[in-house]
């Protein structure tokens, strides 16, 4: 069973090591930008919609007061 566990990490290593292609730093800094950009428009338009809702919700509670 280790001998199994050991031969698995090592050819896991290796994978990683000579397979697989990292993106290089100036890469992943534009990626990382783009991630964050991404996400405060995101979390704008979130907010915006929930200001929306909430007067919505204000405008008709207050019709239904009436």
């Amino acid at each position: 069973m280790i001998k199994k566990i050991k031969i698995y990490l090592k050819n896991a290593y290796t994978e990683l090591v000579n397979k697989v292609s990292w993106p290089t730093w100036k890469d992943l800094q534009s990626s990382a930008l783009l991630v964050m950009l991404a996400s405060l428009i995101f979390a704008i338009v979130v907010f915006a919609m929930d200001i929306a809702l909430e007067n919505i919700m204000k405008f008709i509670y207050n019709i239904k007061n009436l």
